[in-house]
C-alpha cells in the first residue's frame, strides 16, 4: 500500500467516526431541544440551576458517533466516564444526597407552627394517584404508571429515585419531564390559581405564625423520621436523608456539616444529576410515543396536584372560623417545588394586596409537599417493587 493510499484510507476511516457522518435527524432534533432548554434558562430565567446542566446534557448525549467503534464514550457504554456518572442515577445514589441537601437548607418552622398545613401538602399528592389511573388507561404497566405518576409531586429527585427502581427504561423521559415542569412552575401555576380563587379569597390575611422554639425544631426531624418511615419503610432512603440533613441544621452543633450538605455537596450532586439526566435522553431512547404520553401525563399530574392544593384550602375554610381562614393562594405550594411555588403564592398575594405577605405561610405546605412526595414514592415502591 502506497503512502497516498494509506493516508486516504486513514482519512476515510477517520471520517467514519465523525458526527457529520453518523448524525441522524433524531439526533439533531434532540440537540435543538437541549439548546432550547439552555435558552429558557438564560433568557427566561427558568430554573437555570436545573435547565442548564440538563440542556447541555441533552446536547452531549446526542452527539453522534459510531456505536460499533468500541470507544467507550457513550452514556450507555460500560466503563465510559459518562456511564460511571450515570450509575448515581441508575442505582439511585444521587436523589438521597439531594434530599440531604434539601433537609440542611429547609426551615420547617412554618409547618411546625401550624401543623394543619401538612394536610395541604397531602392533598396536593392527589395529582400523583390521579395520573396513575390515567397512565393505566393509556396502556402502561402498573409499575411504569407508578413511575410516571410521581411527576405530579413536582420533585425531580423523587421521580428519578422511583423510576430507577420501577421502570428504568423510562427514567430519562420521566426525569426530564419532572424537571421541565418544575422549571415551568411560574408559567403553569398562576393562571390556575386565579381561575380557582375569587378576589375576596386572594386578599385573606393570615395570622402571623407563632414562634417555634429550638427544642421543637430539633425534635421535628427525629419525630418526623420515626412517623414517616414506620409508616412507609420503603421511603427510608429519601426521608432518612431529608430529616438527617435537617437535624444537622437545627442541632446547632453541626453547622459545618449542614453548610457542606446544603451548599458544596448539594451543588456537586445537582451538576452530576442534571448532566447525566440530560445525557440519558439519547434520541433512540427518548423520541418515542411513550415519551409524548409521559409529558402529557406529567402535565396533567402537575395541574391536578396544584389544583388539589388550592381546592383543599377552600374546603378547609368552610370549617374554619373567620379569624383562622387560610388564603387559598398558598394551596399551590403543596407541590414539592421548594421554594418556587411558595414564592408564587407570595407574589400573587402581593399583586392583589401589597401588604399581604404569604411567603412564610406558603412554606408550610411547601415543605409538607417535600415530605408528602417522598411518602407517596415510598408507598408506590412498596406496592410495586
Amino acid at each position: 500500500m502506497g503512502f497516498t493510499e494509506f493516508l486516504t484510507t486513514k482519512f476515510l476511516d477517520f471520517l467514519s467516526y465523525t458526527g457529520f457522518v453518523n448524525a441522524t435527524i433524531p439526533n439533531l432534533i434532540m440537540i435543538v431541544v437541549g439548546a432550547i432548554f439552555i435558552w429558557l434558562a438564560i433568557k427566561k430565567d427558568f430554573e437555570p440551576l436545573l435547565l442548564i446542566p440538563i440542556g447541555l446534557g441533552i446536547i452531549l448525549g446526542n452527539i453522534p458517533f459510531r456505536a460499533d467503534a468500541g470507544l467507550e464514550i457513550g452514556l450507555y457504554e460500560d466503563n465510559s466516564v459518562l456511564n460511571i456518572f450515570y450509575q448515581g442515577v441508575k442505582q439511585g445514589w444521587y436523589p438521597p444526597l439531594v434530599f440531604l441537601g434539601i433537609g440542611a437548607m429547609t426551615d420547617f418552622s412554618a409547618l411546625i407552627s401550624n401543623p394543619k398545613l401538612v394536610l395541604i401538602g397531602a392533598a396536593a399528592q392527589f395529582g400523583i394517584f390521579g395520573a396513575y389511573m390515567v397512565a393505566l388507561a393509556l396502556g402502561f404497566e402498573p409499575n411504569q404508571a407508578a413511575g410516571i405518576a410521581i411527576i405530579g409531586g413536582a420533585d425531580g429527585p423523587t421521580a428519578i429515585f422511583l423510576s430507577s427502581k420501577l421502570c428504568p427504561n423510562l427514567m430519562g423521559a420521566i426525569a426530564v419531564c419532572a424537571y421541565s415542569y418544575m422549571a415551568l412552575v411560574p408559567v403553569i401555576q398562576p393562571p390556575l390559581m386565579r381561575l380557582l380563587t375569587t378576589k375576596k379569597e386572594r386578599v385573606i390575611h393570615m395570622k402571623p405564625a407563632r414562634h417555634v422554639s429550638q427544642t421543637e425544631r430539633i425534635l421535628f426531624p427525629i419525630i418526623g423520621l420515626l412517623l414517616t418511615t414506620f409508616l412507609v419503610p420503603s421511603g427510608l432512603p429519601l426521608l432518612g436523608m431529608l430529616f438527617f440533613g435537617n437535624l444537622l441544621k437545627e442541632s446547632g452543633k453541626t453547622t459545618r456539616l449542614a453548610k457542606t450538605a446544603g451548599s458544596a455537596l448539594n451543588d456537586v450532586i445537582v451538576i452530576l444529576l442534571g448532566l447525566t439526566v440530560g445525557c440519558s435522553t439519547q434520541a433512540s431512547e427518548f423520541l418515542t410515543l411513550n415519551t409524548i404520553k409521559i409529558f402529557f401525563l406529567g402535565a396533567m399530574a402537575f395541574i391536578i396536584a396544584s389544583a388539589s392544593g388550592v381546592l383543599f384550602v377552600k374546603l378547609m375554610n368552610l370549617f374554619l372560623p373567620k379569624d383562622k381562614k387560610i388564603n387559598p393562594l398558598i394551596g399551590n405550594a403543596g407541590v414539592s417545588a421548594v421554594p418556587m411555588s411558595a414564592r408564587i403564592s407570595n407574589n400573587l398575594g402581593l399583586e392583589y394586596d401589597r401588604h399581604n405577605f404569604l411567603l412564610m405561610h406558603a412554606m408550610g405546605p411547601n415543605v409538607a409537599g417535600v415530605i408528602g412526595s417522598a411518602v407517596a414514592a415510598g408507598t408506590l415502591l412498596g406496592f410495586f417493587s
